[in-house]
This record gives structure tokens, sequence and C-alpha cells, in this order.
């Protein structure tokens, strides 16, 4: 039996800015940052006369219950003949972080705020990403509004892009928003306390739930992956949890969704190239459709997201334990998502999983670097009648922006494995119920229930197969590596996947 551990949150924190170096990103701001950071006094202001006064209106924020760099507010009001106008405010962040910036500089390296457990690397100094450019409540910011019209059929009929000042009513969290529009909770105090707030909330769920609709009707993908988060109470992992979509986290991608595409068309209309993040028409199909075809339901020859979400539907049903396991294989078969640079009469590449042709990241400036530079164009067309980067650059940033994601999301990976490793390390010799949810060459992998973890499988009785169920024993955890090992006793049932 292993001794008591008593390793904490502070050398998770470690191991988190050594993964950050070795990926190439940068865990601390430099001089230069902290230099331009102290002479940064209070929130942007412009006395740009186009800027539109939104202040008084019942703007709200929907995020994590932790969040606090806040870079979207949402308002709905209903108009004649079943049309839905719904404004979604983005965070003017360009205002304090202007281009060529040290800030900026530092921005770019990283490209992405990169979120662990044990400690977040924000993209931009907190001052600037939970403060000075966030959304925060009851304080007047600039921000950059994207106003849509959607009809009873879910289409946009309508869209304009322009700056504003706005002001967030209410700070609310997708647990809270969600228990209450399922009828399980009371109307959270931050909401009850604005008056119309309520109705507010109904409008916008109406809106997202039919947009939501149209999109799946167009072939959408519903995937529902494993990541669990650990919860700290002071030093101590106490808990790992599974985060659950729920309806007010579908109420605000829904409406991300939407602006981002009317953010490309307002680009694409002005002649301009955008930098699309998109999802390829998946090269592996053949391989997806073998996958669909070992569940006994067979997938057209050419890739088709309606054929694909329908099968995916149909698992999720048939099988709710093992549906996230599916959803990883599908999407590691999808390949993940890149950006590119697209002109305006170019054909779209889209967002296969989406299912939107024309696809900007434009809706959260304080921590992806590619929202900010959208933004930029967007304020560029407006203010100046062209955009600030060249084609070149656009290219260059694009493949850079990709490449950097990619390696603050195994950054990101690699430090939920240390997380599940401190959670189990004191459980050696413990008996779980886990599923196979891998098989390679090197070794077969499995994920236990409770808490959710995912590790490798030493030594097994018999030969598995992914989807089988199975009981095992924690025979070693190591948090500086990320490693959990366990071995099988038995096989629980043989409900593998053919069913």
């Amino acid at each position: 039996m292993q001794k008591h551990h008593t390793m904490g949150r502070s050398e998770l924190s470690l191991i988190a800015e050594q993964a950050m170096l070795e990926r190439g990103l940068a865990p601390e701001f430099p001089a230069s940052v902290r230099q331009e950071l102290n002479a940064i006094t209070q929130a942007g202001h412009d006395n740009d006369p186009h800027i539109v006064d939104m202040t008084q209106h019942a703007w709200c924020s929907i995020d994590n219950d932790d969040s606090l760099d806040l870079d979207q507010l949402t308002l709905g009001e209903r108009l004649s003949n079943g049309i839905v106008k719904i404004w979604v405010a983005v965070a003017d962040v360009d205002v304090l972080v202007p281009q060529g910036s040290a800030l900026d500089a530092h921005a770019k390296q990283n490209t992405t705020s990169v979120y662990t457990s044990a400690r977040i690397f924000p993209m931009l100094p907190e001052r600037l990403s939970t403060d000075l450019t966030s959304l925060n409540p009851h304080q007047h910011r600039l921000a950059v509004v994207i106003e849509m019209h959607i009809n009873a059929e879910a289409k946009i009929c309508h869209s304009a892009v322009y700056r504003a000042k706005v002001c967030n009513q209410a700070k609310l969290a997708y647990d809270a928003v969600s228990s209450w529009l399922n009828g399980q909770a009371a109307l959270p105090a931050a909401a009850a306390a604005f008056e119309g707030m309520e109705a507010q909330l109904h409008l916008q769920d109406a809106a997202a739930q039919l947009l939501r609709q149209k999109r799946y009707e167009q072939g959408a993908l519903e995937f529902e992956t494993f990541q669990p988060k650990a919860v700290f109470e002071g030093e101590h992992v106490v808990a790992i949890e599974q985060q659950a979509h729920n309806r007010a986290r579908q109420l605000i991608e829904e409406f991300m969704i939407a602006a981002n595409t009317c953010t490309a068309h307002f680009l694409a209309e002005r002649g301009g190239a955008s930098l699309r993040r998109v999802v390829r028409s998946p090269e592996r199909w053949q391989r997806i459709v073998e996958v669909a075809q070992s569940y006994g339901y067979s997938l057209p020859n050419d890739p088709d997201s309606k054929a694909l979400e329908a099968f995916l539907a149909t698992r999720r049903a048939a099988d709710p334990l093992r549906f996230p396991d599916l959803s990883l294989v599908i999407i590691k078969l999808m390949g993940s998502g890149e950006y590119v640079v697209e002109n305006a009469p170019d054909a779209a590449l889209g967002h296969f999983g989406l299912s939107v042709r024309d696809y900007t990241h434009s809706t959260a400036p304080n921590r992806r670097y590619p929202d900010l530079i959208t933004q930029r164009m967007i304020k560029g067309w407006l203010m100046h009648g062209k955009s600030p980067y060249t084609g070149a650059e656009l290219q260059a940033l694009a493949l850079h922006c990709t490449q950097q994601e990619d390696a603050a999301r195994k950054v990101e990976r690699r430090l939920r494995k240390s997380e599940a490793a401190l959670m189990l390390i004191n459980q050696v010799g413990q008996m779980f119920d886990a599923v196979v949810t891998g098989k390679t060459p090197s070794g077969t992998w499995v994920r236990i229930f409770s808490p959710p973890a995912e590790g490798m499988l030493v030594s097994s009785i018999q030969n598995l197969e992914v989807g089988d169920l199975l009981r095992v024993r924690l025979v070693g955890a190591n948090v500086e590596q990320g490693f959990i090992d366990f071995e099988q006793m038995h096989v629980r049932l043989q409900a593998h996947h053919r069913s």
C-alpha cells in the first residue's frame, strides 16, 4: 500500500507551468507588459460620435460560476410578425490592447487563455481581462454589438454590427439559470433585482432553442465529451466533477454561433478577408462509416453531417453510459478545427460539426486571440473603411493560432490527467467499475465512473473490446507524469456495443 500523499495545488501549478513551457507557451507576463499595464488607469473610452449609448437596456451575462472574464452580454426584444431581435455585445478589448503593443505581443504568443484547475494562465493580465476589459456588472463599457433579427423559421433575416456603450445589469451563471428555466429553482437573485429580466431570459431561451432546433435539422452534431474538472478546497483536490451541458449553456452557444456567422457576413460584404474557424469535411469519413457499421448502422459513402447526427442521436438514446466515449472516437476521426483565411467570393469551407458555412471567432476577445483579430477588422471597417491586416499577415496568424491553440489544449489535457492522479493517489488498491474506452497497439484504456478518470489497463485477464464494462483495481497513480494504472478483476457484463 502506498504511503498517504499530501501533494497539492501548488505542485500541480508547477506541473502546469512546466507543461506550458514545453509547448512553447509563456506562463508569465514579461516586464514590458507589466509596464504597459501600470500606465492604464481606467476602462477604455472613445469619443467616436457613432458609438450608440445602450447602457439603459436589460443586458445580462451568463457564464460559469467562477468566470470573471466576461466577454459578452445578451439582450432580446420581440418585434411584430414573429420576429425576435437579439443583440450580442462583445467586450471592446482592442481599445486597451492596441495592435503592436507589448500586451498584444504576449496575447499573440499564447493566442488563448489556458485553463487548468490549479492555475489559469490568462491571455491578458487579469486587471484587464477580469476588470477593465470585462463586461462587469453595473459598469459602463465599450462593446462591439451584433444585432440579429430571427424570424419564426429560425432564419436570421437581418443583421447589423456597430459600436456601443453597454452596462451589464445582471451577472448570471449557467447552472442557476438552467435550473430556473427547467422549473427546478427560483429565478437567480441578480435577475430578480432587475425589472423585466425574467421575461428577457424566457425570450432569449425560446429564440435560442429555435436556432438550435434548426441547426440540428440541418445536421449539426451533438457530442458529449469527457472533460472532468478538479475541485479544490485550499491545497487539496476534494472532488472531480464532469461538466453538464444544460439549457443556459445552449442559450449562449446558439447566440455565439449566430453572432459569429453574422460577423463573417459583415466582413464578407465589405469584400474583405476574414479569419474563419473551420472543421473540414472529415477525410477519415470511411473510418466513421466503419464505426457506425460496428453498431449495425449504415452511413452514406460521402460525408453527411445529417446522417452522422441521426446515428449519434440513436446511440445517445440506446447507451448514454458509453456515449461520451463514442463521441470522442468520432471527434478524433473528424479532425480538429483550424483557422483559415477566407476571401468573400470564395466558397466557404464552413464548420462541419456546427452545420454552419460562415463562421468566424469573434465573441471572446479577452481569452482568444483570433477573436481580437476579428474585432480589430470589424472596427477597422466601421471606423476607417478598411482592415488593419494584410492578407499575408492573416495567413501567418491563422497558422500560428491553430498551432498554439492545439498546444494549449494539450496542456489542459495533460493537467486533467495529473489532477485525476492526485485525486486517486490515496486510493491505490481500491476497486472501481469501469468501461473500456480505447485500444491501441500500446495498450488498453479504461474510464472509471466515480470519480470520473481515465487510465491504462496494465494487466487484463482476457481480450477486451471498446465498450466492455469491467471491474478494475487501482494499482498506481503518478501525479508528476499524469499516469493512472489499473488491473482488470473481471468483466461485469459482456454488454458490448452490438445492441
